[in-house]
């Protein structure tokens, strides 16, 4: 079936709420202290856990004595994955394969026979409070027999490599290539080549609340109930579910408030697991609340990736083709299946529009804390992997960074434009819409980059070095399938919302609100939203990739207009008018410019709700409610453009980010503040893996910077005023016209920081292609010169 063209966008769409700055309805319950995180639902008689954590990054466990922690007092239970075996038993079930994937490892609920990587947890401590827990887990002794460990994924490729699995015949994850056009002939008959050695480091997502899981079973009935910190409930119910070899409909899985994501909650993690297993053993509702020590050793994390790339540009700058070769550190296990390292491939080629691209990615395995997607996901590597090819091709050509870009964009005319890669399902790359030059043109008028190059002679004068950094991207939303939703006016005339997408404090709850209030004519306040309950709503994905607002808000808009017709057919019978001439207003159906009777929507819903013995009303089915699944079959593409100034102290090396503007387009904005708030958060994410985020890791595996102390993070007096500025291109492939915006702040960050910098060192001749960028590493740029 053809995909439906939504070019126009939607028909029948209200503009009291949609497109408006209405405050989140979130906001009063949070702000009150009324939030639900999972830390504060208390089962009870429920236990707390706590784990004993590997303190070796690869050994052989040959035993393990509880005697000394059973003894203390409190202590109800202490599990090893022996004391599971007539639970569950094996590594869990790998959630996204694929034939491509050489070696699937994955965690096992607690380590049995092979720690992998410091702070994977081997048991679990069941006590009556935490720090008893606590307490028993110091006092397990496990017998390690201590294994070589590789703690550079540039080490652990070649023959004589060390292992990170023992059993496994290398480390190879995956090879994986990304092509299309002849990479060979272009680079053969190209004016210029040049190549480039690009480094992005380590870094985790640090979210405001970490993860938390209470698990717990009802023997009578069966029913086993998970409250996890997750970005996708259903995930895990599917996972958890196939693992303890039960029903779905056995396991129910809630993500209550949760307190920021950012990637990393979105997957299966071996402590839901346990936890559920402790669960069914000992009869209890158990609880456990990672801490910040936990979140840098247990928490999937991001990037440590080498590229050696060259790039092909025509006598004028425009860029021609990309080729070279990525080493992508997966860490020690692959629980979440290919995804970043796929996704970074899948980015390229960015804005540009590329006659050719041959990239080979090699993802290997490392004896430290797994590579999962974090905000952006693997959209920021190519990304800087792109703007520093385009800034070096401007520097070798003496051309002005941003004519290089306007030379090699994709232009307006070409849209929809297919980019020459392809989809996870193989499909064809498009670009359904967007205008790349005007993002990038209006950022540099609201930044005055006309006017920058006086400033900049002026500021050198007085012996300060200033620089400007430009980036640009496409973010690729509206990730397939579907977030489905039921729409539901109940008989007192308010309106319930029911969808399976979680929320990370993103506001859906308001924009779904938005989207429905509109379509039914009710008050804002008057809608409510429940999410992330697989008890509640049969079916959903998760919240990523920036999906939800295209896939959740089409399918909330669907199911309006379904309960608005389903209202409006009534109503007519009820008014003895014709439905073209009806309307909502303020929850009730009435004739236009008639003053008169009207209908509350409350009153339709009750009488489809159905008395004994009166007939459903002309064999309508039953219920003023609708449930749609929008079919997302082809991604929609956001783009930006970042542009910042800054100021480097070429005496201590700090950086000062004196002016940032976003130019931003994610089609037709559902709420411009909810937007503005997403891409605030993701522009000082990516200025944090530019300048401060470094996960460092010793020879042996050890991990160094386990604390804030040592793990630095942008704080508000590092931050600047960041400027947005909004373009509206619709999407064509969805009702509402709208994009995903969730990371689009991330993906050009680290790129326009660190151009910024090297522009401001260009008198000591700077070359940076890495990130993050220390103080000490500025010093050295100024030393060698």
């Amino acid at each position: 079936m053809q995909q439906p063209s939504y070019a126009e966008g939607p028909k029948a769409m209200g503009v009291r709420y949609f497109g408006s700055k209405v405050h989140r309805l979130e906001d009063p319950r949070l702000l009150t202290g009324k939030g639900r995180y999972v830390d504060d639902i208390h089962p009870p008689h429920c236990l707390q856990a706590a784990f004993v954590r590997s303190m070796h990054a690869h050994a052989l466990i040959k035993g393990i004595d509880t005697a000394a922690a059973q003894a203390l007092p409190g202590i109800a239970a202490i599990y090893t994955m022996a004391d599971f075996a007539g639970l569950a038993r094996g590594p869990l079930p790998q959630i996204l394969p694929a034939p491509i994937l050489k070696q699937s490892h994955t965690y096992h609920p607690l380590a049995q026979d092979e720690v992998c990587h410091a702070g994977e947890a081997i048991a679990i401590v069941l006590a009556e409070t935490r720090a008893q827990a606590e307490d028993a887990a110091a006092l397990v002794v496990v017998d390690y027999e201590p294994l070589p460990a590789v703690a550079d994924c540039r080490a652990a490729i070649g023959p004589d490599a060390v292992k990170v699995h023992q059993d496994a015949p290398d480390n190879v994850v995956a090879v994986m290539r990304g092509t299309f056009g002849d990479a060979a002939a272009v680079f053969a008959t190209a004016p210029h080549v040049f190549a480039e050695r690009i480094e992005m480091h380590r870094g985790g997502c640090h979210s405001m609340e970490c993860r938390g899981v209470i698990a717990s079973s009802d023997a009578l009935s069966g029913q086993m109930t998970l409250y996890t910190s997750s970005q996708s409930p259903y995930l895990v119910r599917r996972f958890l579910a196939a693992y303890l070899g039960r029903e779905e409909s056995e396991l129910r899985v809630i993500a209550p408030d949760v307190g920021g994501g950012f990637g990393p909650k979105a997957a299966f993690y071996a402590e839901e697991a346990a936890l559920m297993l402790a669960a069914l053993k000992i009869g209890r509702p158990v609880k456990w609340i990672e801490d910040r020590r936990e979140h840098f050793v247990a928490t999937t994390q991001q990037r440590d990736q080498y590229w050696d790339v060259e790039v092909a540009a025509a006598a004028d700058g425009r860029l021609l083709a990309v080729r070279g070769s990525c080493l992508h550190d997966n860490g020690a296990y692959v629980p979440y299946g290919l995804v970043l390292p796929a996704t970074t491939l899948g980015s390229f080629p960015g804005p540009y529009a590329l006659q050719a691209l041959d990239l080979t990615l090699n993802a290997v395995y490392t004896n430290m804390v797994p590579n999962t997607p974090v905000r952006g996901a693997g959209r920021p590597n190519a990304c800087f992997v792109l703007e520093r090819l385009a800034d070096r091709v401007a520097r070798e050509l003496k051309l002005p960074p941003e004519e290089v870009r306007r030379r090699s964009f994709v232009r307006r005319e070409q849209m929809p434009y297919v980019t020459g890669m392809k989809a996870r399902d193989g499909s064809p790359v498009q670009y359904d819409s967007g205008d790349f030059h005007a993002t990038l043109d209006l950022a540099l008028e609201k930044i005055d980059a006309a006017g920058f190059p006086a400033r900049q002679a002026k500021a050198r004068a007085e012996g300060r070095y200033l620089g400007l950094g430009i980036a640009s991207c496409v973010e690729d939303t509206g990730l397939a399938p579907f977030e489905g939703a039921t729409v539901r006016v109940l008989p007192t005339g308010r309106v319930q919302v029911e969808t399976g997408a979680a929320s990370q404090g993103q506001g859906h709850a308001t924009v779904l609100a938005q989207i429905c209030a509109d379509m039914l004519g009710v008050p804002l306040e008057h809608v409510s939203v429940e999410q992330a309950d697989t008890g509640k709503f049969p079916l959903g994905i998760g919240t990523i990739a920036s999906r939800v607002a295209v896939t959740a808000g089409s399918s909330v808009h669907l199911a309006s207009v379904q309960v608005r017709d389903k209202a409006l057919r009534v109503a007519a019978d009820m008014l003895e008018a014709a439905e073209a001439d009806l309307e909502i207003v303020d929850g009730s159906v009435k004739v236009k410019g008639v003053p008169g009777p009207a209908v509350p929507l409350g009153a339709i819903a009750n009488k489809l709700n159905g008395m004994p013995g009166i007939p459903t009303h002309k064999g309508m089915d039953p219920g003023l409610s609708a449930t749609a699944y929008f079919d997302a079959k082809q991604l929609t593409f956001a783009n930006g453009a970042n542009v910042c100034e800054v100021e480097v102290d070429i005496e201590t090396g700090a950086v000062r980010i004196l002016r940032y503007v976003v130019a931003h387009d994610c089609g037709r904005l559902i709420n411009p503040r909810l937007v503005d708030g997403q891409i605030i958060g993701g522009v000082v994410h990516g200025i944090g893996n530019a300048l401060f985020e470094r996960m460092v890791y010793d020879e042996s595996g050890q991990p160094l910077t386990t604390n804030y102390g040592e793990y630095l993070l942008p704080i508000a007096t590092e931050m600047p005023r960041i400027e947005i500025h909004h373009l509206e291109t619709p999407a064509t492939n969805n009702p509402l016209g709208i994009k995903g915006a969730g990371e689009g702040g991330t993906i050009p960050a680290a790129a326009a920081v660190i151009a910024a910098v090297e522009n401001a060192l260009a008198p000591f001749d700077a070359r940076i292609a890495k990130h993050p960028l220390a103080p000490e590493e500025i010093l050295g740029l100024v030393e060698r010169a």
